[in-house]
C-alpha cells in the first residue's frame, strides 16, 4: 500500500505543476494575440514569406545561447521528422500570415480553434485510436461552428467560403498534423529538443521563398518583426511546457481566452468588430473541445504547434 503522506506531496506537486501550466497557457494566448495584431501592422509592407524567415530567424537568435550551452538536447531518433514538422511548420505560420493580412482577426482566430477537431480525426484514422461516442458528437459539433464562422455563400449551389478564412482554416490542417507528428516524438524527444530543432531547421527553409520577395524592411519593421520572432519562440516554449506540466483536458481550452485577446486589440487598434457570427462559431468550437476534454485519457503529451 502507498504511503498516504507521500501520495499528499505527489498531488500537491502535480496541483503546481497544474497551476504553472495553466498560467504559462495564459500568456500564450496573450503572446499569440499580440502576434496576430503585429502580423497586421506588418502586412501593408512586409510580404508573408519574409515574416517567415524573420520570425524563425529572430527566435533562433534568441534561443541560440540557450542552445550552445545545451549541446546535449540536440540528440534526436527523429531528423527527418524534423525537418518534415518545420517545413510544415513554416507552412502553417505563412498561410495564418496571408489570413491575418487579409481576414478579419478575429474570424481568423476562431478558426484556428478547429485544429483540436482536426488532430482528433487524425488521432483516430493515423494513430488508431478508437473514437467515443461522445468525441464523435463532439468533433460534428465542432465542424458546426467553423460553418457558421466560415460563413459560407451558398449561392449558385455551391458553398464559396472567403479565401482568405480557407487559408485559415488550411492553416489549423496543418497545425493539426503537427501536433500529431509531436505525439509520437514527444515518446523520446524532450522539449528543449523539439523547440532548438525546429528553430535551427525552419531558418534554412524560410530563406528560399523569401528570396524570392525580398524586399529590405524599414527600421520600424524590423523592429516588429524582432518582437515577433521572440515571442513566437517564447509562444513555442510556453506551449511544450504548459503539455508537459499539465494535463492537455486542462490547459488546451485556456487558450481560447485567445479570442477575446485579440478581439479588443482588433477593435483598439482598426476598428474591427468581431460579427455575431464568429462569436457563436467560437463558443460552438469551444463547448466541442471541452465536451472532448472531458473524454480525454492517458498520459499527459506535449502538443506546440
Amino acid at each position: 500500500m502507498s504511503d498516504p503522506a507521500e501520495t499528499s506531496v505527489a498531488d500537491r506537486a502535480r496541483d503546481r505543476a497544474a497551476l504553472v501550466g495553466v498560467m504559462l497557457m495564459m500568456g500564450v494566448a496573450v503572446i499569440n494575440a499580440v502576434d496576430s495584431v503585429i502580423v497586421r501592422l506588418l502586412a501593408k509592407e512586409v510580404h508573408p514569406f519574409i515574416i517567415g524567415l524573420t520570425r524563425t530567424s529572430f527566435g533562433l537568435l534568441a534561443m541560440l545561447p540557450w542552445i550552445i550551452s545545451r549541446p546535449m538536447m540536440l540528440r534526436t531518433q527523429y531528423r527527418l521528422m524534423h525537418v518534415v514538422r518545420a517545413a510544415l511548420k513554416l507552412a502553417s505560420l505563412i498561410a495564418g500570415f496571408f489570413a491575418l493580412a487579409a481576414a478579419p482577426l478575429a474570424d481568423v482566430t476562431a478558426i484556428g480553434f478547429a485544429a483540436p477537431l482536426f488532430v482528433t480525426l487524425g488521432a483516430w484514422v493515423f494513430l488508431g485510436e478508437s473514437p467515443r461516442a461522445v468525441r464523435v458528437v463532439a468533433v460534428g459539433l465542432g465542424f458546426v461552428g467553423v460553418i457558421v464562422v466560415l460563413r459560407p455563400d451558398w449561392a449558385a449551389g455551391r458553398a464559396m467560403v472567403s479565401p482568405a478564412l480557407a487559408i485559415a482554416l488550411l492553416a489549423a490542417m496543418l497545425v493539426a498534423v503537427i501536433q500529431l507528428m509531436l505525439k509520437v516524438m514527444a515518446r523520446k524527444d524532450g522539449t528543449d529538443t523539439l523547440v532548438a530543432w525546429n528553430l535551427i531547421v525552419s531558418v534554412p527553409l524560410a530563406l528560399i521563398p523569401a528570396l524570392l520577395v525580398w524586399q529590405t524592411p524599414s527600421l520600424y519593421h524590423w523592429g516588429l518583426l524582432a518582437v515577433q520572432g521572440v515571442l513566437g519562440a517564447l509562444n513555442q516554449t510556453a506551449v511544450t511546457r504548459a503539455f508537459q506540466l499539465a494535463d492537455a483536458s486542462l490547459v488546451a481550452p485556456i487558450d481560447f481566452l485567445r479570442l477575446p485577446f485579440v478581439a479588443i486589440l482588433a477593435f483598439s487598434l482598426f476598428g474591427e468588430v468581431a460579427g455575431f457570427s464568429t462569436w457563436v462559431g467560437a463558443a460552438i468550437i469551444f463547448v466541442a473541445s471541452m465536451m472532448m476534454a472531458a473524454t480525454r485519457r492517458g498520459p499527459r503529451t506535449p502538443v506546440p504547434e
